[in-house]
This record gives structure tokens, sequence and C-alpha cells, in this order.
């Protein structure tokens, strides 16, 4: 903590009285809201956000102290403005994967160009035959499954493909009427409007983690309270979270 740059104690207290302040602010939003979106307790949630983390930092740098609060990051969708009754519908997917067995992919890959009779020769590499670069190049054995299987087939047998799941979000967002054809295929994820997004699903390790901790929270409470404790099953469900 470096003395040039303390604050004063006068920063410290009005920054605490606007953490007060704002305090009031969001239990008047919640009491008068119209809806479980209403953007007054929006606005009031993000300037008590504000406020509180202004206060924390300034008191650590002060008095070397924090507050008992966590701040959450807010990664949340804004409020949907769309049309009440959409007509169409944008369907928005990203999945990641790791390869971590690359021999595999290249055995299901081969397999693939093997039984394919319209297989370009010259895709396989310079032999004319299906044992050149399918067999030897993730970029073009990926090409390959890629173009075999359908998007949700490649997920649910990813295993065999040699690829370790990571991360998945899928977005609903509602359109006035469809896109022409062939109008965003260059840029697909371009044009999305957060405030048209329906709803939204994540599946990511992370929720898994929070959950571990979660649990093993309540063990350590359990134990401590004399309960015994039945081991946990390993083999539940994905977390799917949605932020509507």
């Amino acid at each position: 903590m470096s003395d040039a740059a303390q604050p004063s104690a006068a920063e410290v207290r009005a920054a605490v009285e606007a953490v007060k302040a704002a305090l009031d602010r969001h239990l008047d939003a919640v009491e008068r809201r119209s809806g479980e979106e209403d953007p007054a307790v929006y606005e009031a949630f993000n300037e008590l956000a504000a406020a509180a983390e202004d206060y924390d930092e300034l008191l650590y740098e002060a008095y070397d102290e924090v507050t008992p609060f966590e701040i959450p990051s807010d990664d949340s969708l804004p409020a949907y403005t769309g049309p009440e009754d959409p007509s169409a519908l944008s369907v928005l997917i990203r999945r990641d994967y790791t390869v971590v067995e690359s021999r595999r992919l290249f055995s299901q890959a081969q397999r693939v160009a093997d039984l394919d009779p319209d297989a370009d020769p010259a895709a396989n590499g310079a032999r004319g035959d299906t044992a050149g670069v399918v067999g030897s190049s993730v970029h073009a054995a990926l090409g390959v499954l890629f173009g075999e299987y359908e998007p949700d087939e490649i997920a649910s047998r990813h295993e065999e493909f040699g690829l370790e799941e990571g991360d998945s979000t899928l977005w609903v967002a509602a359109a006035d009427e469809p896109a022409e054809p062939g109008e965003w295929l260059n840029a697909p994820f371009d044009d999305v409007d957060p405030e048209r997004v329906v709803c939204r699903f994540d599946v990511s390790s992370v929720f898994d983690d929070e959950d571990e901790d979660e649990d093993e929270g309540r063990e350590d409470e359990e134990d401590d309270s004399g309960v015994d404790n039945e081991p946990a099953d390993e083999d539940g469900p994905e977390v799917l979270r949605s932020d509507r």
C-alpha cells in the first residue's frame, strides 16, 4: 500500500455515503418495480454495484481493509425489447472443443474418406489415395468429420472423434421477418442485437466447479453437525444455465 496513492479519510467517507444512497435508491426501485424486467431496477442495481466497488477500492487503499461483499460481474443480457410475438427466429450456437486424441480423430476421418466414393483424390495427398493428408493433418481431418456429420452428432459423439468438450452457448434471438437468403452467411454473428435475445443457455465447467464448491461447503457443515454424508454421484447431468 503506497502512502502517495492513499485517498483521504474524507474521500473514503464520501464513498461509503454514496453506497448508502445507492442502497436506498435500489430498495426504492425494487419496491416500485413494474415487472421482472423493470429498467429502473436494472439501473439502480448497476449504480449500487459501481458505488460498492468504488468504496471497496478506496477502503483498501486507505486502510488495507476490504468489505465482505462480492460485486457480481454483469454478464447477463439486457432487457428484451424485441417483438412480443416474433414471426422469425435466429438460433446462434457456439461449442468449443479441444483435440485430445489426434490418432482417434485421424482414424475416424480416414474411415469416412475411405467410404466416400466421390472423394477427390487430390485432397488426400499427391499419391491420389486416401492415406495422405487426412491421416496426418488435423485441419483436413476436422474438415472431413464436420463435413460428414451434423454439429449435434459431433457433440453427442465427441469422445469417439478424439475431442473434449469446452464451453458452449445457445442464443435464441427474435426477428421481425426472416432474413434474405445468403444475407448473413459471411458474418453470421455480427448483427445480433442482445436486446432481442429471447433466451440463452450456457454450459461450462465453471458452473461445475461452483457447484462442487457449494457441495463441499454443505458437506463440511454436515460433518460439523455430526451428520453422515453419502458420496456424491459423479455421473450427474451437465449444468445448464439460462439468463432468462
